[in-house]
């Protein structure tokens, strides 16, 4: 599970716990993993998912795995492509695409040796839908959303599922990191509606990993009632 340390990451970590699975929590801050990891019975090990070195340490701490969640990412900033910043669009593609890829490559060895593997990818509406302002982030969550799906193909007849969530509006610290810190503007994102939480987001993940073995569940995509897509929300 990477970027275990908060929001969907932990809340999956949690809930997969829950119906039985030894999770192993990655994710850079580690004094966050390791409250969590003690609480669900879980292991934590640090990890920077676009620092290649980090992943293949990390996965060499894990002998074993079945399951592999793809959930370390995120947004910086709300500039048009004109104002893009070179460094904002960086940390995105590693952060999204870069890390989804050292991941896997790392992890599809122990998955297809485990019989009967999946992969869980957490994307974001913004994997489908481009929107002003949100260049920087919509291109990653393409890119990545393209990368996993090209899995699919890759890994047939391999005994791997592959599944890709794409969550609308979650309340979590998403929108704080997105605006540097800024916990006032990233609440007035969810004002007026009322947003999934990353438990939503953490039970459709855990319905999808314990389906029969058999039966593979491309792609979900979800999101509050109030919201019709990425920019169209009714606000009470």
């Amino acid at each position: 599970m990477t970027g275990a340390s908060a929001g969907i990451g932990e809340a999956t970590a949690r809930r997969l716990a829950a119906e039985g699975f030894h999770v192993v929590l990655g994710a850079r801050r580690l004094d966050l993993l390791h409250v969590i990891a003690k609480e669900i019975d879980g292991t934590a090990i640090e990890l920077d998912v676009t620092d290649e070195a980090s992943v293949a340490a990390f996965a060499d701490r894990v002998p074993q795995a079945n399951v592999l969640v793809n959930n370390a990412g995120g947004a910086r900033g709300l500039s048009t492509v004109a104002e893009g910043s070179a460094d904002e669009w960086r940390w995105m593609w590693e952060a999204n695409v870069l890390g989804t890829l050292l991941v896997t490559k790392a992890f599809v060895p122990k998955l297809i040796e485990s019989g009967d593997g999946h992969i869980v990818s957490v994307t974001s509406i913004a994997a489908y839908e481009a929107y002003d302002n949100g260049s920087g982030y919509t291109s990653a969550k393409h890119a990545q959303s393209a990368l996993h799906r090209t899995l699919r193909g890759e890994l047939l007849g391999q005994p791997v599922r592959i599944t890709e969530i794409q969550p609308g509006m979650v309340e979590t610290d998403f929108s704080a990191n997105r605006f540097g810190g800024d916990t006032e503007r990233a609440a007035k994102v969810y004002q007026g509606i009322t947003p999934l939480v990353a438990d939503d987001v953490a039970d459709v993940i855990a319905f999808a990993v314990t389906r029969p073995s058999h039966v593979n569940l491309d792609t979900i995509v979800l999101k509050p009632r109030a919201q019709a897509s990425a920019t169209r929300a009714h606000r009470e």
